[in-house]
């Protein structure tokens, strides 16, 4: 299924992936503020699920500098783009990334890292069919204390109903779907695993916010 999964990235992000910052800049809303609330601890870690072209990793080293973060992606084509964009911005001594499969991935098998401070996915549950597992695996590779952030579409359930029929479809030509029971499984795995959760719904719901926090006592 990995290999499944990579080759349609691959195929999906050979040639999008020059234009994908540009591109997705004007309606994936809510990224910056996600990054804004991770507040990771001083000397601690980030990783990114679904990395792309490395946009958001570069957006949190410059947030907080006195972290190490790692990102993930499937697709090779987007770190190609990821790896050359860390490079020009002389930040490979602080950003590592590797391809993998989010619903398997480890910490410790990629970056020696046996768990993460915060991890956070952008955009991505919606373009991975089995996401639920997704979020079971960034969970259990989080530390006691740690976190998991998501932003990615949201209901769009207070939008007038030409406008989110519109958008939905306009989404399914790049084989995107809004995760409508995003809270509830968020809810879910956060009680599995015994941690706290939250979220919430942008203007016209159109981004959804979510974290799955620290441990409860």
């Amino acid at each position: 299924m990995a290999e499944t999964a990579a080759s349609a990235m691959d195929s999906m992000y050979r040639y999008q992936r020059y234009i994908y910052d540009l591109s997705r800049r004007y309606y994936l809303i809510g990224r910056d503020e996600m990054i804004a609330g991770l507040k990771p601890p001083v000397g601690g870690t980030v990783l990114e699920i679904g990395c792309g072209t490395a946009r958001n990793l570069l957006h949190a080293a410059r947030r907080y500098r006195n972290t190490k973060l790692f990102g993930l992606d499937v697709s090779e084509e987007m770190l190609k783009t990821a790896r050359a964009t860390i490079d020009r911005h002389g930040v490979a001594h602080r950003i590592s990334i590797a391809q993998a499969d989010a619903t398997t991935f480890s910490p410790s098998a990629l970056f020696g890292r046996e768990d993460i401070d915060r991890i956070f996915i952008s955009y991505a549950l919606s373009m991975i069919p089995p996401w639920q597992a997704v979020i079971d695996r960034a969970v259990s590779q989080l530390a006691p204390n740690g976190e998991l952030h998501i932003v990615d579409f949201g209901t769009m359930a207070s939008m007038p109903a030409p406008a989110r029929h519109g958008m939905r479809a306009w989404l399914t030509k790049f084989s995107v779907t809004p995760r409508l029971d995003l809270e509830d499984v968020v809810r879910e795995t956060a009680r599995r695993h015994d941690r706290s959760a939250a979220l919430h719904q942008g203007r016209f719901d159109y981004a959804a916010l979510a974290c799955i926090g620290a441990k409860q006592r």
